[in-house]
């Protein structure tokens, strides 16, 4: 899958969880989400590409469930 189609997604995810009003239920939402529909596969793809391109625009929520699933690994 390309990085693109990911970003897209993880973005989706990240927004459908953003009208959570607390911040760490939203966080653990998307981290659940990837983790339980994503491939591994998929999230090393785009950990590795948020790691190569840091100024790139990932949803907030995104950036903080990839920070778990870092802390997990």
């Amino acid at each position: 899958m390309s990085s693109e189609s990911l970003i897209k997604m993880a973005n989706q995810i990240g927004q459908y969880f953003a009208s959570e009003p607390d911040k760490a239920v939203a966080v653990r939402g998307v981290y659940q989400h990837i983790k339980s529909f994503w491939t591994p596969a998929m999230c090393r793809e785009l950990m590795a590409w948020q790691t190569k391109h840091p100024d790139a625009v990932l949803h907030p929520l995104v950036l903080a469930a990839l920070m778990e699933f870092e802390k997990a690994a």
